[in-house]
């Protein structure tokens, strides 16, 4: 793979389109091989057809630097039991490993926390490996860590 340098690069952060599909496929698979995790098949593509359409109050967002797409963002949209309106919750962020600490994981937030905005969410909240100590250096200067342990069944 080329270089990244993104220090003169526009960062461009967008919903998917259709056109992106490959691209998003090759990114989410590499998400999931990070997490060391097992999708099926027909669930990857049940997840593209929800983001594309936007259904479900699913939508993802692509970063993409000198005309590589180096990152995605996917959100569910939710109401909650402690608020008016709507939370975000970032269910998925990657950047591919030759562009981590680039700007391209804090565009890709920046972007999330724009539509929540646009959205009117009170809440955008996300969920990371403790172990994972390079995103959540950036997690650190952009959100808020909470005291809360997941569990989950």
């Amino acid at each position: 793979m080329a270089d990244i340098d993104t220090g003169s690069a526009t960062i461009e952060v967008r919903a998917v389109t259709a056109d992106d599909h490959a691209e998003w496929l090759r990114l989410f698979r590499d998400y999931i091989a990070f997490y060391e995790e097992d999708v099926p098949e027909d669930v990857i593509a049940t997840t593209w057809r929800r983001l594309l359409a936007q259904e479900d109050n699913m939508i993802a967002l692509i970063a993409i630097a000198n005309g590589r797409a180096l990152g995605i963002a996917n959100l569910v949209f939710h109401r909650s039991t402690w608020a008016r309106d709507w939370y975000c919750y970032l269910e998925d962020l990657f950047v591919v490993p030759d562009a981590r600490g680039k700007g391209i994981g804090r565009a890709l937030i920046e972007a999330v926390y724009a539509e929540a905005d646009r959205r009117g969410a009170s809440r955008t909240y996300w969920a990371t490996q403790a172990k994972n100590a390079t995103a959540r250096a950036l997690y650190d200067r952009l959100g808020s860590l909470t005291e809360f342990v997941q569990y989950r069944r």
